[in-house]
């Protein structure tokens, strides 16, 4: 499938592409790229994502940022459409389907386009529904402007975005199970965070649980210098490593294998990885 926008305004020659805009760019693609199942529906949670050359090289510095900041936004939508499921429903309707991605986490990456498709200022995305892209499991690929691309093949994003994701280095894994299902989170970042979230809360780990956990129960921080992990409790209801309370606001080294009690709700398996 294959979606654009609808043209805009003539667009100024002299516009810089942002940070803030490929992130609306990949929401965007994501909501576009729902693959419905009978009880849940599969969001896109691969993409490549293809700049200009100029507009590549420009911003090369900085794209980890980029990815660190778009999978926390991808995550806090996909927390904002569930928590709306059955949102106003009257009687005799069903729910809404849970929506979730078929992977650990989202894998992005930015590449230079090398077909003279993208103009400057503009992006474009592929996408897939996983990191296997199985021909039933294909995303979308959106475009910013209101272009047809002249793109007729399918661009090789999805090999080179596996190769990415078996070669990006995983810092540690959290294990948990929570009121939508058994989970695995793999940390590719410095900073985490975990709790309910909100809309003005953006959370790497979204729990879905019982006011009992946090908007922002914790945080976790790896010292990159070390691989060191330390841990802070922002909670109300209490953080526990191992059978023992955090004191609030205090960072603490983390053990390289942790039991981490949540408002003792939950628990969370965390392993660091050497």
């Amino acid at each position: 499938m294959r979606n654009s926008v609808a043209p805009n305004a003539e667009k100024p020659t002299d516009v810089h592409l942002n940070g803030q805009t490929i992130i609306n760019e990949l929401i965007r693609n994501m909501e576009l790229g729902r693959f419905e199942m009978a009880y849940s529906v599969l969001l896109p949670c691969v993409f490549a994502v293809y700049l200009h050359p100029d507009d590549h090289a420009r911003l090369s510095g900085i794209f980890p940022l980029i990815v660190e900041d778009a999978r926390r936004a991808l995550g806090a939508r996909v927390t904002a459409m569930n928590r709306a499921r059955g949102f106003g429903l009257g009687r005799g309707k069903k729910a809404d389907k849970e929506h979730r991605i078929a992977s650990t986490n989202w894998v992005i990456q930015f590449f230079p386009d090398s077909e003279g498709s993208v103009p400057q200022g503009d992006v474009e995305i592929h996408s897939e529904l996983n990191e296997a892209a199985q021909p039933a499991f294909r995303g979308t690929k959106t475009t910013l402007l209101g272009r047809e691309p002249s793109v007729t093949s399918r661009r090789p994003a999805a090999g080179v975005t596996q190769e990415v994701m078996r070669s990006d280095p995983a810092f540690a894994e959290i294990r948990y199970e929570d009121d939508s299902g058994p989970q695995i989170y793999l940390v590719t970042q410095n900073t985490v965070r975990v709790g309910r979230g909100g809309d003005d809360a953006l959370m790497d780990v979204a729990l879905y649980a019982s006011d009992e956990v946090s908007r922002e129960h914790l945080t976790l921080r790896r010292e990159a210098a070390t691989g060191q992990f330390l841990i802070t409790d922002r909670s109300t209801n209490g953080t526990w490593v191992n059978g023992r309370r955090l004191k609030k606001n205090i960072e603490e080294p983390l053990p390289e294998r942790a039991d981490i009690g949540v408002g003792e709700v939950l628990t969370l398996q965390f392993e660091a990885k050497r």
